[in-house]
């Protein structure tokens, strides 16, 4: 399915609702429903003021007359207001990170990951909201042998971050599976996601942003784990076929099919930018897994959706966007 057909289809989503909008994903998806027309209610609790990240994001779509931007915390704001009258429910918000999520800081994770869940999903029942798409992780595969994941496999989660996310799945499949439930669910595993507007943490950003500064990046690990790389666009195709498909109450990977190491990685940056990537060794970080590989066929089939966007490709956009912005 190409870009085109995916922003045609979207025009049957009326009205929507995006949770963390002012996010990578969330402000990429927000702004492909806004120029196929859709309504958008973007909510976030990061406000302009405050995080120039979030600003950036939201300041690309508060030009379009159809989004509503929306400063709430989902854990205590009331959401029937919000959800009211939507088609859909993109509940991308969540609070990321592995590393983080071991030790005091489980209880924010388990609020923004797992207990917002229960009021969206408590909410959008009773309002009868057609589809509710979920945004989980491919870490709730754990650790594999270096083969393809497919939904079917037992769950091994490594971190408290990646619990929480295999919680959030259940918790939405288990409210859309009641007797006589209206909202039915898509949740989406996504795998690691890059490309322009990337937070500055994540590896592809850091690796350009190291390369073009000549900064040393440290690299957790011998520099051969692997990664599913999947393109923000191909991502957010994904996302709105979820939430058209016929297909309900399941998982679905999201993610390129193919993966590559950290090491490739490396040299993909220094072909880009002609410039060495100094680089500092560290151990391997816990809960970090060594290769993510996803099984995109129910993909294919049930969305219509294939990935479009090469690594190199993909590296090549994130690049041009970070010298954009000087």
């Amino acid at each position: 399915m190409h870009m085109t057909q995916s922003a045609d289809t979207s025009r049957h989503l009326r009205r929507v609702v995006v949770t963390g909008a002012a996010g990578f994903i969330g402000s990429h998806l927000s702004r492909a429903l806004l120029e196929a027309g859709t309504t958008v209610i973007g909510v976030d609790r990061r406000g302009q003021q405050h995080d120039p990240l979030a600003a950036a994001n939201l300041d690309e779509l508060t030009s379009f007359p159809n989004f509503i931007p929306l400063t709430a915390d989902l854990m205590n704001c009331p959401l029937e207001p919000v959800l009211l009258d939507a088609d859909a429910v993109f509940h991308l918000a969540a609070l990321p990170g592995v590393r983080p999520s071991w030790g005091p800081t489980f209880d924010a994770y388990v609020a923004a990951n797992i207990q917002t869940v229960q009021r969206i999903m408590d909410a959008a029942l009773r309002l009868r909201v057609r589809r509710v798409v979920l945004a989980s992780s491919s870490s709730v595969y754990g650790a594999t042998d270096g083969s393809s994941s497919k939904e079917t496999d037992r769950p091994g989660p490594l971190s408290p971050y990646a619990v929480t996310k295999l919680a959030a799945e259940q918790l939405c499949l288990a409210h859309a599976n009641r007797p006589n439930a209206a909202t039915s669910v898509m949740a989406l595993r996504y795998f690691t996601v890059y490309g322009p507007c990337q937070r500055p943490d994540m590896l592809i950003h850091r690796v350009l942003t190291a390369a073009l500064n000549q900064t040393p990046l440290q690299v957790f690990g011998d520099g051969l784990q692997q990664r599913d790389f999947t393109y923000v666009g191909d991502v957010v195709r994904a996302t709105i076929a979820a939430s058209l498909t016929p297909a309900a109450n399941t998982v679905i990977n999201v993610g390129a099919g193919s993966s590559t190491s950290l090491s490739d990685v490396l040299d993909i940056a220094r072909r880009l930018t002609g410039r060495s990537v100094p680089v500092i060794p560290s151990r391997a970080r816990a809960g970090d897994v060594p290769a993510t590989l996803a099984d995109i066929t129910q993909a294919q089939e049930l969305l219509g959706w294939k990935p479009e966007v090469s690594l190199a490709e993909g590296m090549e956009r994130q690049l041009r966007r970070l010298q954009e912005a000087g």
